[in-house]
């Protein structure tokens, strides 16, 4: 018997998303503190079989955590203790900011799904780079070798001039490269005006070539270097971005962040259009994203690490994804609906997969 969606139902289902959103994580952060880590630890470690190497770091699990859960390093070693391969903390900008007016997130529970404008709401590069030092500190002394692996996301200031994007940019570089395990340039958000301009081959290419050698001066070292894409870009577009990735020696690329469509949706058109713009997540995401990877890896093929994202709900949705070619996977949406224990169901089955 399944208990979290009868808790769910219960206790946040009525609530402003934002709020139980926050109220979650809270508790998971609390229980964290209190010591329930170590419990949690002995239930929710991935096993060894499902360890995966990908731009030179070992990940405990293909399976980790998107963007936008822990937008800025609160709660990375907490969440760990869920049995996440990865945190990809952010989006982090350059300055920090509010975000956009509240109510800025709403679910669409009839189709597992959520509409999201936080846009970008952090506090800045500078104040988020010291808990995730700390969070790599903590990890490496409870964890050893083979630690869950901090990735970084990192967007642009909204007001900020999208001609003065590239110093943006490069404020966040310099501030986090040093402490994340690899880094994310994310030019897919639709909840930043403009933003998704910066996918254009002419403009991604400056970006992702300043912010990749900000990175390695920052740090000392080179530092995994992905770009996170959006699912409504047009077939050939996708095609001229894997070029790219690939001229420019980039590690990775994720794919992929929220749609601003709204097609297929079983929710009353109500409830849909009175959440309002931004970002849909979710279930109905899982084909969309999926197209984007397997057109990715027929250009890219074995060069670049690519990361699935959208959509992904259950182990048969997670292997499908490695089946499709990537090598590791990331969730959100379903996390908020499935409850705490998710990232290890998830790796239980999908050990069980390759113990079969």
């Amino acid at each position: 018997m399944r208990l979290y969606p009868t808790f769910f139902r219960i206790f946040f289902s009525w609530m402003d998303a934002e709020r139980a959103h926050m109220i979650g994580f809270r508790l998971v952060r609390f229980s964290h503190l209190l010591g329930a880590g170590v419990i949690l630890r002995r239930l929710t470690t991935p096993s060894p079989t499902l360890r995966t190497i990908a731009m030179g770091l070992e990940f405990p699990s293909p399976f980790g955590l998107a963007a936008g859960f822990d937008k800025e390093g609160h709660g990375v070693v907490a969440l760990t203790d869920l049995g996440f391969g990865h945190i990809e903390v952010g989006t982090i900008t350059g300055e920090g900011q509010p975000g956009n007016p509240k109510p800025r997130l709403f679910r669409l529970v009839e189709d597992r799904a959520v509409i999201n404008r936080m846009g970008f709401n952090n506090d800045g590069a500078s104040a988020v780079a010291p808990r995730l030092a700390s969070a790599r500190k903590e990890l490496s002394r409870t964890k050893g070798r083979i630690r869950p692996v901090i990735g970084v996301n990192i967007g642009k200031t909204k007001k900020v001039d999208l001609r003065d994007a590239v110093a943006d940019y490069l404020i966040s570089a310099k501030a986090l490269a040093p402490v994340a395990d690899y880094l994310v340039v994310n030019v897919s958000s639709p909840n930043t005006p403009g933003l998704r301009l910066l996918q254009s081959i002419n403009s991604l290419r400056p970006l992702l070539a300043a912010v990749r050698e900000a990175a390695t001066t920052s740090s000392g070292k080179p530092i995994p270097l992905l770009v996170k894409i959006a699912p409504d870009l047009t077939d050939q577009d996708i095609d001229d971005v894997a070029k790219l990735a690939l001229e420019l020696k980039l590690d990775g690329i994720i794919a992929t962040n929220t749609t601003i469509t709204r097609e297929g949706l079983r929710s009353q058109v109500d409830t849909v259009m009175a959440a309002g713009v931004g970002g849909l997540s979710g279930a109905p995401l899982k084909d969309k994203s999926l197209h984007v990877l397997k057109r990715l890896k027929a250009t890219v093929g074995d060069s670049l690490t690519l990361i699935a994202v959208g959509g992904v709900e259950t182990a048969e949705d997670v292997q499908a994804r490695l089946d499709a070619g990537a090598t590791l996977v990331q969730g959100y949406t379903a996390f908020l609906y499935e409850g705490p224990f998710w990232a290890a169901k998830i790796n239980k089955e999908l050990a069980a997969r390759r113990t079969a």
